[in-house]
């Protein structure tokens, strides 16, 4: 059960919370991917702000969500819309998850354990260890209490339970007037004492936005590790989605981009490569960008993927630095994606396809000497959730790979020669670039490190063939 029933009244916007768009989707979508691309839920009943079910429909339809069983309006208060939820399920008894559906970074770890401690337990919450001291004050806001904190915890959800037991806790807690809870488990512990709740350890980031600052949040969260489930791709997979597909490449002659080229025709799709040094390409001048889009229809009749791999790292203060080099760094790293974005746009839309880019680590924080390449690669971020926003209803995806320090010719030739083990390889960036391409998801800037796993062996879904 997605309980997405509120208002939003403390967010201030004239749409329900759930309904914000944040890393290019609104929030309760995010919640909804992850649930529908879990293993263990069979159905999703989504409980909804009345007025608004059309918006869910369309993110539901667009969206592919095939576990979506029901779309129903919510109740009220939160009692109401869980009344509304279980009146919906029947009599049939099952397994029953409740969660937020602004609560978007649940982990697939946490639905497990809720779900897998249902085989001992009839009622499971999740929570997390308080780190600040809780105070119960009087009616005079003067200290009441202190409760020792190694007792506390802070509930979050999802809180899971057999159908009976929570169906029965409601049913005892109409026949008392002056019922009033502000979540199920609640209702249980209150009107059923007898069933004990088993608590799942829960995780800071699976905060609920509820005030401003959350939405703000929630988005740098999103910025930093991306939430979706994994899902490794083997050798078959990367062929059948990739078969017969055009990719675009700009900054194809080598390192990461040639490497993507050499997978992607390896497992069977149509690249058409384009740099400085190959084909003339000036990804900085629409003429070029323009022509690299003719060329690649006439040779193979579409366009399913563009990745722009171009960019150049100009080191030095910026007093220092000449109005030439400004120019011509801020148009390869940033003018040229804007055009690519602009002259592939109608091409990408024809086939439902994805445009990846590039960043850096240094577009979180600006670095001495490299005042031009970070705030261009921090545009380039900015400019991935904006049009992954802006084309979401033309079905276009649009991400951005931020992978730490590569081997790759532009980094030996600005700091020499490195030790390679501290270095990841192009290879390991270009599968995780596939990965990315071949995804549901839009508007994400995602991490790959050499100390964890790269996202290129821990991915996304793939699209359909």
């Amino acid at each position: 059960m997605l309980l997405a029933g509120g208002v939003g009244s403390r967010v201030g916007l004239d749409l329900p919370k759930q309904l914000i768009k944040i890393a290019g989707r609104p929030i309760m979508e995010h919640t909804l991917a992850i649930l529908d691309q879990h293993p263990d839920i069979d159905e999703i009943v989504i409980m909804m702000a009345p007025g608004h079910l059309d918006a869910v429909r369309n993110i539901v339809r667009s969206g592919g969500y095939t576990k979506v069983a029901g779309i129903l309006e919510g109740g009220k208060t939160r009692n109401d819309t869980t009344l509304r939820a279980l009146e919906h399920l029947g009599e049939d008894d099952c397994n029953v998850l409740f969660h937020d559906a602004v609560r978007p970074l649940v982990s697939p770890r946490i639905i497990t354990e809720c779900l897998r401690a249902l085989r001992t337990h009839q009622a499971v919450d999740v929570a997390i260890p308080s780190a600040d001291t809780i105070i119960e004050v009087t009616p005079q806001d003067t200290i009441r209490a202190i409760p020792p904190r190694t007792n506390l915890r802070r509930g979050q959800t999802p809180q899971a339970f057999r159908a009976a037991v929570i169906k029965e806790a409601y049913a005892r807690a109409g026949r008392d007037e002056s019922f009033q809870a502000t979540d199920d488990c609640t209702v249980v512990l209150r009107y059923m004492p007898e069933v004990p709740i088993l608590v799942v350890p829960g995780e800071e980031r699976n905060m609920k936005v509820t005030e401003p600052i959350d939405v703000y949040l929630a988005d740098k969260l999103f910025q930093l590790a991306d939430p979706l489930p994994a899902a490794t791709h083997t050798n078959d997979q990367y062929t059948a989605a990739l078969q017969g597909k055009t990719m675009v490449i700009f900054g194809g002659s080598y390192g990461i981009g040639a490497d993507i080229a050499t997978l992607a025709r390896r497992h069977g799709a149509h690249v058409a490569s384009f740099s400085r040094s190959s084909t003339q390409t000036h990804v900085e001048r629409r003429d070029d960008v323009a022509a690299a889009a003719r060329s690649a229809v006439e040779q193979f009749g579409r366009v399913d993927l563009v990745v722009n791999t171009a960019g150049v790292l100009h080191r030095g203060t910026l007093v220092e630095t000449s109005d030439e080099a400004m120019y011509a760094a801020t148009e390869i790293n940033y003018i040229a994606p804007m055009l690519i974005a602009q002259e592939f746009f109608r091409l990408l839309a024809e086939t439902q396809g994805s445009l990846l880019f590039f960043t850096s680590s240094s577009y979180t924080r600006g670095r001495s000497s490299y005042s031009l390449y970070s705030s261009a690669k921090a545009a380039v971020v900015n400019l991935t959730q904006a049009l992954a926003d802006e084309w979401s209803s033309a079905g276009v995806r649009v991400n951005c790979l931020n992978p730490e320090r590569t081997g790759t010719p532009m980094r030996t030739r600005a700091f020499g020669d490195e030790p390679a083990d501290t270095l990841l390889t192009s290879m390991s960036v270009a599968r995780a670039s596939l990965d990315i391409l071949l995804s549901n998801g839009t508007g994400h800037i995602l991490d790959v490190r050499k100390d964890a796993p790269p996202v290129g062996t821990t991915q996304f879904p793939p699209i359909s063939a």
